[in-house]
């Protein structure tokens, strides 16, 4: 039971370091897209867990797998909790394939929405 406890505390460090991490890449992307680098230079799987960039309408502009594919038609539910993002950044949390998933979403000043979880 102790081993369990411990699991459990050190798997929730290790998600909180996670989450760190993948709001920095995002806020880093974010703020290197604003500044005029484009998001096409980005490589999806530079990051961990991937990166991807989606344009207004729902096309995604850097991704490892669905690269200029809409998501819309691709992952309905992930392209409705996607629409969510602000420009501050936020989590956002949604089902996929029957489990819950959170990725950290922000939008920059040309209306891209840039994000990463797990």
């Amino acid at each position: 039971m102790l081993f369990l406890a411990a699991y459990v505390v050190l798997a929730a460090g290790a998600f909180a370091a996670d989450k760190a991490m993948i709001k920095k890449n995002v806020d880093d992307m974010v703020t290197a897209i604003n500044n005029g680098k484009p998001a096409t230079s980005y490589a999806a799987d530079a990051y961990d867990p991937y990166a991807f960039v989606m344009d207004a309408n729902g096309k995604l502009i850097v991704h490892p797998h669905l690269a200029g594919e809409y998501l819309q038609e691709k992952a309905a539910p992930i392209y409705s909790a996607l629409q969510q993002a602000t420009m501050d950044g936020l989590w956002v949390t949604y089902i996929w394939k029957g489990a819950p998933k959170e990725t950290y979403v922000r939008r920059t000043k040309g209306n891209l929405t840039v994000g990463s979880g797990n």
